[in-house]
């Protein structure tokens, strides 16, 4: 089952598309020409190729958007700690200066790709109780994963546009919804809440090495759902903090009893190793597997192929996600100690020509956080050039983080749990243990912690929009959202910039879908 998710090559039906395997027993059903939604589900591995659909399609955040660009980085551009080393891609340049509107390749394909994964959750929700006979709780679970994958899109859709269409049924041309109107931000998230609910019911596994979701993931998003619920925009507050507290606290009481199971990696080496997918700290990931889609990452975040020598066996890099030097320096220009740019932590500086011959330096910082050593190569090891590493989603540290934070909020000071959850973090940094914080000042060390921690991983930006705060380099504090301006672009953040503008192209198709988010036109 290792690798099943990855390597399941399947044709995937949207509305009315169909995700269907190779294997044999699926074949003898009939002829798979002549499959569809109505014919296919038939028997419980259909119900498993549904549920892969939907995990595989979540690949679209690693997909490209036009030249040296790809959909993650709409996640990073606008947050100001990122540059790129190859200005060629127009859309990803509007990005990092806060002038992109609908028309935005990554917007587009974002909302698409979204929107592809419901769809395709929607699909399994409604044909996999059809299945007869199927065992019933091996029923609940797939149930449980789809219900988990249609809440880990919708919260991507609901914090980047607000108020979005609510589909919750496969669509056809002929659907009465087929051209919907957007339902408000409060009753997505209920939505949200109710499918991660499902998912909790389940049955599931609390890990599951196989790349499927477990509860460590299924809690640690719902707290997240809370903890975003109580910012921006719906700022329902305490109530909402205590929620995200207490399913936090879930996690972490499961982690002190099964440490093997559920933790922080020791070493940051193990957050970009192949042999660390789905374990452990990765309670969920994206996964990839290069003989069906490799790790789209590597070639983006190598220098650009102006260097005179490649430092991989993966070939040239592009380098079009850079950190800004300020944002590098922030970590020890206020914590000399900070382990985390310390060589090939989170930063590297140099490498190995072609990836295991002499040294090379860089001549600035580059990312090491998402670094295949086995595909680039390190000394004596010649690199594969072909990518297995997953792209993380959720991790512990951040389940730490989100207790941390919630708790101190919820109660109005921070408690022995909560400094331990902090303390974790920046004790595996190399920082020192705090102690004796006011509520505000730890409530802005969490936030501190969770900009450097999380750095790159598609999760500041939707920190600044709830907090509608953002981490300035120069002070170490923090900037209201609006009238900040971005180190890596020296523009500045505007009240708009709170939500990204629908696609162009939805709006022509859809007109009910009008008005636009507010700032980007008609």
């Amino acid at each position: 089952m290792k690798n099943y998710i990855k390597k399941t090559a399947f044709g995937i039906l949207l509305g009315s598309s169909l995700f269907m395997t190779g294997c044999s027993n699926f074949l003898d059903e009939q002829d798979p020409s002549n499959l569809s939604p109505d014919s296919y589900y038939t028997i419980p591995e259909h119900a498993d190729a549904a549920v892969y659909a939907a995990y595989a399609r979540a690949r679209f955040i690693g997909s490209g958007a036009g030249i040296f660009s790809a959909n993650f980085q709409m996640l990073e551009a606008p947050t100001g700690t990122i540059t790129t080393a190859t200005a060629q891609n127009s859309d990803l340049n509007n990005l990092l200066g806060l002038v992109y509107d609908g028309d935005n390749l990554h917007v587009r394909q974002w909302w698409t790709g979204a929107y592809r994964v419901i769809a395709q959750a929607n699909l399994a929700l409604e044909k996999i109780p059809g299945i007869n006979p199927m065992d019933e709780a091996q029923k609940k679970r797939t149930l449980g994963e789809a219900s988990f994958m249609r809440a880990w899109a919708y919260f991507y859709v609901v914090r980047l546009w607000g108020d979005a269409p609510l589909i919750l049924k496969p669509q056809t041309a002929s659907s009465p919804d087929f051209y919907p109107t957007r339902t408000s931000t409060e009753e997505v998230y209920n939505q949200i809440i109710a499918d991660l609910k499902t998912a909790e019911a389940a049955g599931l596994p609390w890990m599951d090495a196989s790349g499927r979701v477990g509860l460590a993931a299924i809690k640690t998003e719902l707290a997240k759902v809370y903890l975003t619920m109580a910012g921006a925009p719906l700022n329902k507050g305490t109530e909402y903090y205590k929620l995200a507290a207490d399913k936090a606290k879930e996690v972490l009481d499961y982690s002190v009893a099964n440490p093997t199971v559920v933790n922080l990696f020791t070493n940051y080496d193990d957050l970009h190793s192949v042999t660390q997918n789905n374990r452990m700290e990765h309670l969920f990931e994206i996964q990839y597997l290069a003989d069906i889609e490799g790790n789209p990452m590597q070639s983006l975040m190598l220098p650009n192929n102006s260097l005179a020598k490649n430092i991989s066996a993966y070939g040239s890099g592009v380098g079009s996600s850079v950190p800004t030097v300020s944002f590098y320096n922030s970590y020890k220009k206020y914590n000399p100690t900070d382990k985390r740019t310390d060589e090939q932590q989170f930063f590297f500086t140099s490498y190995f020509v072609d990836g295991s011959g002499a040294v090379f330096p860089l001549g600035a910082p580059y990312l090491f956080k998402f670094f295949d050593v086995a595909c680039h190569g390190a000394p004596g090891k010649p690199g594969t050039g072909r990518s297995n590493l997953n792209m993380p989603q959720i991790r512990f540290a951040e389940t730490l983080l989100i207790y941390a934070e919630a708790q101190n909020q919820a109660d109005g000071s921070p408690n022995a749990t909560s400094y331990d959850a902090l303390n974790r973090v920046r004790g595996r940094a190399n920082l020192g243990a705090l102690s004796g914080l006011t509520k505000a000042t730890f409530e802005e060390a969490v936030w501190r912690e969770r900009w450097h921690e999380f750095a790159y991983e598609g999760i500041v930006w939707f920190d600044m929009v709830r907090l509608k705060k953002v981490y300035n380099e120069d002070t170490n504090g923090f900037d209201n959202f609006t009238g900040h301006v971005n180190k890596n672009s020296g523009a500045t953040l505007a009240d708009k910039h709170l939500l990204f503008p629908l696609p162009i192209q939805e709006i022509r198709n859809n007109p009910n879908l009008r008005p636009q988010n507010p700032g980007y036109g008609s």
